[in-house]
């Protein structure tokens, strides 16, 4: 694919469309994790009210958007550590790509912005072995800490990887 990819950080005026790209994703890529149901009641709305929020919570997070014909296609977010025993400063948030650009490189783009060569850790769904394949290959390994994370009314198993 010749497409041009540009990953940039987010900016005010894309909270409606990151909203949309973000609710998008999450009936992409938690649909086998939840019930239709909870995903069925996504706001693209209160997603973008979310987006809001993060890209103006200061200099120590970093939130980018991976564009293709200008266009959101994906993106990601870091920050400090938000766990009281976390094992490293930094963590990972998110990165979400729509299914339709899997296998592009975009997500390992959309990482790197985020996620520089250094000690960062991150939880992931158990059951998302796509993502955690793509973390291990980033060089996060399993730590053996797991915890269920209440997602839209309903729980998901996740467990920690660090690097």
């Amino acid at each position: 694919m010749s497409t041009e990819v540009v990953v940039r950080p987010v900016r005010d005026v894309d909270a409606e469309m990151l909203g949309r790209v973000h609710a998008t994703c999450w009936h992409e890529d938690y649909d086998t994790l939840v019930s239709t149901a909870v995903l069925e009641n996504l706001s693209p709305l209160r997603m973008a009210e979310l987006w809001t929020h993060w890209m103006n919570q200061g200099e120590s997070y970093t939130h980018v958007a991976a564009l293709v014909d200008h266009e959101i296609v994906g993106f990601a977010g870091a920050g400090p550590a938000r766990d009281d025993d976390a094992p490293r400063a930094r963590e990972l948030f998110f990165i979400h790509l729509l299914d339709a650009w899997h296998g592009h490189g975009i997500g390992q783009q959309l990482f790197d912005a985020v996620i520089p060569e250094g000690p960062a850790y991150l939880w992931v769904p158990e059951a998302n072995t796509h993502a955690i394949h793509f973390y291990e290959r980033n060089g996060f390994a399993a730590d053996g800490a797991s915890h269920d994370e209440p997602f839209l009314g309903e729980i998901i198993h996740e467990i920690r990887l660090v690097r």
